[in-house]
């Protein structure tokens, strides 16, 4: 099959400062390496970040193409464009940076599938933004790995992990030691895709029980079209890893949450439980890809990445829930003081 051409240069300016990001993104965590098979899939609001990525895979020696969805198809996408997944078949490294629309989640979750079966090192920068570009990718993400690492040997034998806010959520989690944790840290290797910018660990809990109130944000299209929950926020009550209530001054925010937990029988079931380790964030932004790297608990309902947690059960949907300052008990040591670690 011929592939597409790659786009020879972004006709594009962007601003200097998104340089430090994009360097990080290519050289640091990525480690793209002279000669590498690169696929950088951006869309028509994304075009200034591709083009300071662009400059970085240039500058590593890659044999990059540039792909913009707009040119392959319509958006929102149905389903992500064959050309798209036979290049990412052919390539080593992969950049999806692009703006979430509702009803692509499905479109994303076929590309993962081909990122998951090649073994890509794949940078996910769904709704990233200049502004992302300019804190949680410039973290350092040597420091951020490290500490992910002291994290997860805790969690890894933690039978239950605890978590409190003042804006009211006592959540507790169990967890088995059939279900594996998984570190993005921002380093990526071939055994497991990241988002960008990196900083957390999760798994799929065993169960979870209590209320968690997202007064940060909650994820896919309803982030750009809800931001910030601090003023209205979303009360969550959980039985047995189930949404058992919802609560929310905004009406229509709870209408489509209800909803968007609804599509099928795990749409409403904790898939995902983790921890943000990103020590450059520190208050949320009103976009999920960076403000789920906090310090602090976030949980998602719907699918459990499976593949990677080892999970025995699937769901079409996934919406993370992102709460503020947080205290964290790992069984019995308290590990957080209101978002801040308490590691030794």
């Amino acid at each position: 099959m011929r592939m597409p051409e790659a786009r020879e240069k972004l006709d594009h300016d962007y601003d200097p400062s998104l340089s430090q990001g994009a360097f990080n993104a290519v050289h640091v965590c990525l480690r793209v390496e002279p000669g590498e098979v690169a696929t950088l899939i951006a869309d028509t609001e994304a075009l200034e970040i591709a083009a300071a990525l662009a400059d970085q895979l240039e500058a590593a020696g890659a044999d990059y193409r540039l792909l913009l969805l707009e040119d392959f198809a319509e958006r929102p996408l149905r389903h992500m464009p064959e050309q798209i997944l036979q290049a990412l078949r052919e390539s080593k490294v992969s950049i999806f940076a692009a703006r979430a629309r509702r009803g692509e989640l499905r479109s994303r979750m076929e590309m993962m599938k081909v990122v998951n079966a090649f073994r890509l090192r794949h940078g996910h920068m769904v709704n990233i933004t200049p502004k992302i570009m300019r804190q949680g990718m410039r973290a350092d993400f040597t420091r951020v790995d490290e500490l992910s690492r002291r994290l997860i040997a805790k969690a890894r034998k933690a039978r239950t992990i605890r978590g409190e806010t003042p804006g009211g959520t006592c959540i507790r989690g169990e967890f088995s030691p059939e279900l594996k944790w998984v570190k993005t840290s921002g380093i990526i290797g071939p055994d497991k895709w990241g988002n960008l910018p990196g900083g957390e660990i999760f798994t799929s809990p065993a169960r979870v029980d209590g209320v968690f109130v997202a007064d940060g944000v909650v994820g896919d299209y309803l982030c750009g079209k809800y931001g910030d929950l601090q003023s209205t926020p979303l009360r969550i009550e959980v039985e047995d890893s189930r949404i058992t209530g919802l609560e929310c001054d905004d009406p229509e925010l709870l209408e489509e949450f209800r909803r968007y937990t609804s599509v099928d029988e795990n749409s409403n079931r904790v898939g995902e439980f983790a921890i943000g380790t990103n020590l450059s964030v520190h208050d949320v932004i009103g976009n999920i890809l960076q403000d789920e790297k906090i310090p602090g608990i976030h949980v998602a309902f719907g699918h459990p990445y499976c593949e990677h947690t080892g999970q025995t059960w699937i769901s079409s949907t996934h919406i993370d829930c992102v709460g503020r300052c947080f205290d964290i008990w790992i069984d019995d040591e308290q590990i957080m003081h209101r978002g801040e670690f308490l590691l030794d």
